[in-house]
């Protein structure tokens, strides 16, 4: 039932990525006769068509709200009596106590945070990490007070496990850029792409629910790492011109956007189909007193390792240097060169990285017997 309810909620957010694929699609149409000019505009309407999101998300409140009464009315025509609906549609009837511990470390955490990212502090974003993973790490040693020894072992486990693996740094921005310049992948080739990523991630969350449900996280993520290993080759290939020997080989068929929208297919799916075991095994953990606080504390544990993931971004862009022309406005001089000649260790590093260390993370958790979800 969590992994289902896990499902829809990332069918949602799906839905919501395809249907900005759609927009770019049809907006960018044409995009190789148009001139800038025409291409800022063309991004203007859809920044403007994105104001439509706070609407659609009260629209769903209201959405929600009408469907419980209709429920309501239809359990009063069966002679249930209100007491009794009440108890149906609202399941949880005990009001649980404030946990002072959490909301006051809460508060250090907000005022912590927002001290350092305003105070434009040198290695700000390395203290607010570092800071922010100490508050959150005591909040989760006072949670696990409410959980019995080995559930509390298995939380550790698989907490280390999921943290590792989404805090894993990627090669950056350099690889689109790449694209864009090099292999002349323009807007709506690359709408076309997030089409097909999305609709087929759709697909696959409803294709490997059953997957996701039966298997333990160590071995989706096992899984996960292996795949996301081999579809990052492809990638590393283009950057090394395979396009050049595929192409003629196959008649023009097997060009450098032909082997993308390929790569792009089999890709799309993982990322989505990690998140959704991670997140109904921190619903399905939380004591049944803590829910809301408990996903809400781990889920920032999670979220983390993202941040952590973007600091070690930043780190790799520094150690392999990747720059974008850029060019003076107004007199069209170029200030800054591309240069791509690093690029290729970098994504080779990258996806090494991205082998090594969720494999070695879980053979650690193996040897030492910590069990995980």
């Amino acid at each position: 039932m969590h992994t289902t309810i896990q499902t829809l909620g990332r069918v949602a957010i799906i839905g919501g990525s395809l249907a900005v694929s759609l927009v770019n699609l049809i907006r960018f149409a044409g995009i190789e006769d148009m001139g800038e000019a025409d291409k800022v505009l063309a991004y203007l309407d859809i920044y403007r068509l994105a104001l439509l999101i706070p609407i659609v998300s009260v629209l769903g409140v209201g959405l929600a709200a009408l469907l419980r009464r209709r429920q309501i009315i239809r359990l009063l025509a069966k002679g249930i009596e209100c007491k009794q609906i009440d108890q149906l549609l609202s399941p949880q009837q005990t009001r649980p106590e404030p946990n002072w511990w959490i909301l006051g470390r809460s508060a250090v955490f907000v005022l912590f945070t927002m001290a350092i990212g305003l105070g434009n502090m040198r290695y700000g974003q390395e203290l607010i990490l570092v800071g922010s993973l100490a508050i959150i790490l005591f909040m989760i040693s006072r949670l696990m007070t409410a959980l019995a020894p080995q559930a509390r072992r298995m939380l550790v486990g698989t907490a280390v496990i999921i943290f590792v693996f989404r805090s894993i740094p990627g090669p950056g921005k350099g690889a689109i850029w790449f694209q864009i310049d090099e292999l002349g992948f323009d807007q709506r080739f690359l709408s076309v792409l997030a089409l097909i990523a999305n609709s087929l991630a759709l697909f696959s969350m409803f294709v490997f629910r059953r997957f996701m449900a039966e298997k333990s996280i160590a071995y989706v993520i096992v899984f996960l790492t292996l795949a996301g290993t081999m579809l990052s080759l492809p990638n590393i290939a283009l950057y090394y011109g395979i396009h050049h020997w595929t192409g003629p080989l196959t008649g023009g068929v097997m060009d450098a956007r032909f082997l993308a929208i390929i790569n792009t297919a089999l890709e799309s799916p993982l990322g989505q189909i990690a998140m959704i075991p991670m997140l109904a095994w921190i619903a399905q953990s939380a004591p049944e007193n803590l829910k809301a606080t408990f996903f809400a504390v781990m889920a920032s544990f999670t979220n983390l390792a993202l941040s952590a993931s973007q600091l070690g971004t930043q780190y790799f862009n520094r150690i392999f240097t990747v720059t974008r022309e850029v060019r003076d406005t107004a007199t069209a001089v170029v200030t800054i060169p591309a240069d791509y000649s690093e690029l290729g260790i970098l994504l080779i590093t990258a996806t090494v990285l991205g082998l090594v260390l969720p494999l070695l993370v879980i053979g650690l958790v193996r040897i030492r017997h910590v069990p995980s979800a």
